[in-house]
């Protein structure tokens, strides 16, 4: 499978159905991920963590490929993240408010799976839409 493929089945099966099994198929197993929204996680549990914490407190959440550069075993990811803010985010109580923001991601692969990940997201934009004074983090 091609790092762009993988990459399109991560953002649209993985995070924007929460398909844990997809997850775990394509990701490694110790799997390095570090998002814009909260701390490091490591391996494919970790990262399910992450996604379900994320979900839960973004009803609808989606991710939106908006530009993919591949270089042999890295890619570089443009997107647009939205969802509807329906539980505790950055520290403030669900407003109900569709919010979305951009950001890039940076993926490696090894083995024919993504090995690694780092998202910047324009956190001061979801601080912004949700009145978060300095909110941290899900």
């Amino acid at each position: 499978m091609t790092p762009t493929r993988l990459i399109e089945r991560f953002y649209h099966e993985v995070w924007n159905r929460a398909d844990e099994a997809v997850a775990h198929e394509i990701l490694a197993p110790d799997f390095r991920f570090r998002g814009s929204l909260g701390p490091e996680k490591h391996g494919v549990d970790g990262f399910v963590d992450y996604m379900r914490a994320v979900h839960a407190a973004l009803g609808g959440y989606t991710c939106t490929i908006l530009e993919i550069i591949e270089q042999g075993e890295r890619a570089a990811v443009r997107l647009r993240f939205a969802g509807r803010h329906q539980g505790r985010f950055f520290g403030v109580d669900a407003t109900d408010r569709e919010i979305s923001w951009a950001g890039a991601a940076f993926f490696g692969f090894a083995g024919g799976r993504i090995a690694e990940l780092w998202v910047l997201g324009d956190v001061d934009a979801v601080k912004a839409q949700l009145g978060a004074a300095d909110g941290v983090g899900i």
